[in-house]
């Protein structure tokens, strides 16, 4: 009996910066680390169910890195079954798929596609199927699908249906083990903050029964890896693409299939190209203490809790932490002591230069130091000689 090995991936975002820093590099480490599994655990076929790219018009650059991969997955032995996301452009990502699948990749990204399988055979008369479900966007498929209604959960339920005619067919005289994969927001997936919502209040989510009676749903959106059922799961993205994904291991599911079905899945985890960290506390604090060694080389997310914003808090982070990203403020005891609307910090101001000090506490969250009220005074001054000479 024939054991295949599928390799479960989604939501690759090849393109997408991380607050502002490139992340090509560390996509390319993700793609060696991708290689290495595929050559190793010598894999039959990879799925990407979705947002290959992170935008719908990718840079040259990034084009290029995915020709690399499919190329690179490809001479490792590998077929590659790719459906569109939310982030892909579905037309410009299917370009030229009836010629690359006579190479071994397989794009799903038309409605027209849905139900046509990727089919190989897994001995004793029985056969593997995946579908690939592109990403459905309510308004624009609701009437191709004949959909009741133009929600998430008609659409990709009429999509799901269209597919079951077609197993029924197949299965009339043989086994048919399928894999149906859908970029999709299922009900009971964690989100973090990098998705895109695919409805506002979280309209978009689909029950998790619509996708009963398949052997396997292979899901991409959601970027934490994670199993909704034995047969329902989400790769999770291969790299974070947010601070709150901190604490995912990421990687993807190894799945061996034979004749009677899915036998056995697993996890795979790859390295992270870098550490995340998620620090909080006094700047001063934060600068001395001997337990934050590790961080000084990761990606840093920091929130002081000084009562009042220090000076030049990202510069003096930095000569600590250089790749601090995000910097944000938590005043210890909530808003700080000074809880003065605008209007009430400058009722007592005796001239211009007082309101304009006025604001820089406002804004900042800290006075003006001696230093500073000088200058706002000798401007304020100059300004107003400027205009009495006028």
């Amino acid at each position: 009996m024939k054991i295949m090995r599928i390799l479960h991936t989604s939501d690759w975002h090849l393109g997408r910066s991380f607050h502002g820093t490139g992340t090509l590099d560390a996509q390319r480490m993700f793609l060696d680390s991708l290689e290495k599994t595929v050559r190793e655990e010598a894999v039959d076929v990879v799925l990407v169910a979705g947002d290959v790219y992170d935008r719908a018009l990718p840079a040259v650059d990034v084009v290029a890195l995915l020709d690399e991969a499919l190329d690179r997955l490809t001479v490792a032995g590998a077929h590659v079954v790719i459906s569109s996301g939310n982030h892909d452009s579905a037309t410009r990502l299917g370009f030229g798929g009836r010629l690359l699948s006579r190479g071994g990749v397989h794009l799903r990204t038309r409605l027209e596609d849905l139900a046509v399988p990727v089919t190989w055979p897994l001995g004793d008369g029985a056969e593997l199927a995946v579908y690939g479900i592109p990403y459905l966007e309510p308004r624009v498929v609701a009437n191709a699908l004949q959909a009741d209604v133009g929600t998430h959960t008609a659409v990709t339920g009429a999509a799901l249906d269209r597919i079951r005619e077609d197993l029924a067919r197949r299965g009339e005289d043989r086994r048919v083990v399928s894999i149906v994969m859908a970029h999709t927001f299922a009900a009971g997936g964690a989100p973090t903050d990098s998705e895109r919502d695919l409805a506002i209040g979280g309209l978009g989510a689909v029950p998790l029964s619509l996708f009963d009676g398949f052997d396997y749903s292979a899901l991409g959106h959601l970027h934490g890896r994670q199993r909704l059922s034995e047969t329902v799961r989400y790769s999770g993205s291969p790299l974070a693409y947010s601070f709150s994904e901190v604490d995912q291991t990421k990687g993807a599911w190894l799945l061996e299939v034979d004749a009677d079905g899915v036998r056995d899945i697993r996890a795979v985890e790859w390295p992270a190209p870098r550490d995340l960290a998620v620090l909080d506390g006094r700047l001063e604090d934060l600068l001395g203490r001997t337990d934050l060694e590790w961080a000084e080389t990761a990606y840093c997310h920091v929130t002081l809790t000084d009562p009042e914003r220090p000076a030049r808090a990202m510069e003096r982070l930095r000569t600590r932490f250089p790749d601090t990203l995000v910097l944000a403020f938590a005043p210890e005891g909530g808003s700080g002591s000074d809880t003065r609307t605008y209007s009430e910090r400058i009722a007592g101001a005796r001239d211009d230069a007082d309101i304009c000090c006025g604001f820089l506490e406002h804004v900042r969250g800290r006075k003006a130091s001696p230093e500073e009220q000088a200058l706002v005074r000798q401007t304020v001054d100059a300004a107003l000689s400027l205009a009495h000479e006028q």
